[in-house]
């Protein structure tokens, strides 16, 4: 018999569903994890059915798992709806980025929704790739930007969401760079997992001796300094290539994709939003 299902329940399910394990699902809403286990449990029991098979690796949807998901959602949104046209509260839209992405790409992005789009309420939020693509998978964020390469999400070679769609809104050039003078090796290079070391990895392969730093920002003052060559984003560059402390070295980079990722259940809901924020 099937028994009360609240909202609660229907978040933290969205939430372990997309990010594929309670810890991580609990990140992504600001709760603890024994309180998202447990609004789950409760809505597999007022079911009646089993919605995630539990194994070593995480949370895995059974096929009433998935059924549940394709609608979940929607229902989510339409709550959202319902309650704004009860209490007259503005449409919300939440739009989450990479760190590196916040200053210098975010408020252009932002700035095109609201000049379409007076009427929402926008709130912005920075973090790193996996926390983000989590909080889009489990709901908290509408939407995300971030840097890709390729025509589907996780070209640049980070692990593919099941379920996001996307589309590109801009493109970031990266250039190889070092001092006029300086060394152009080693590669200088920032931490695994980040974009720019992603997309050099791709291009460089395992045959060019790297020194690891600790940011795209460090890598660029080592090369000014002479202490090797760097490939770093437009955004990153400044002045320096102008100035003459840096000059770009004959290697033709393909340019990263600043890419626009949502859940494609959530398309229709959020069809007018994603219109203003990719529209030129």
């Amino acid at each position: 018999m099937l028994k009360a299902v609240d909202l609660r329940q229907l978040r933290s399910f969205v939430a372990v569903a997309g990010s594929g394990t309670v810890t991580a699902a609990a990140d992504s809403l600001g709760r603890a994890p024994a309180s998202v286990s447990e609004q789950v449990r409760r809505l597999e029991a007022g079911l009646g059915v089993t919605l995630f098979e539990r194994t070593p690796r995480g949370m895995r949807l059974t096929e009433a798992g998935s059924t549940l998901l394709a609608r979940a959602q929607g229902l989510l949104d339409h709550a959202d709806e319902v309650r704004r046209a009860v209490t007259g509260a503005r449409p919300r839209v939440r739009i989450g980025a990479l760190e590196m992405l916040a200053a210098a790409k975010l408020p252009a992005v932002i700035r095109r929704l609201s000049r379409r789009r007076p009427d929402l309420d926008v709130s912005v939020e920075s973090l790193t790739r996996q926390p983000l693509l989590d909080a889009v998978a489990g709901g908290r964020l509408d939407a995300a930007l971030l840097l890709d390469l390729g025509d589907r999400v996780g070209g640049l070679g980070f692990a593919r969401p099941a379920g996001m769609d996307h589309l590109d809104v801009g493109e970031v050039r990266l250039s190889l760079v070092a001092a006029p003078a300086g060394d152009r090796e080693p590669l200088l290079v920032s931490p695994p997992g980040c974009s720019i070391r992603l997309a050099a990895d791709q291009l460089f392969g395992t045959g060019v001796t790297r020194r690891e730093l600790t940011s795209i920002a460090t890598a660029r003052e080592w090369s000014r300094q002479g202490l090797g060559a760097a490939l770093l984003p437009d955004f990153a560059l400044g002045t320096d290539v102008e100035s003459g402390a840096l000059v770009e070295l004959d290697f033709a980079a393909p340019p990263l994709a600043l890419r626009l990722i949502w859940l494609r259940e959530r398309e229709p809901s959020l069809r007018e939003v994603l219109y203003a924020l990719s529209a030129a």
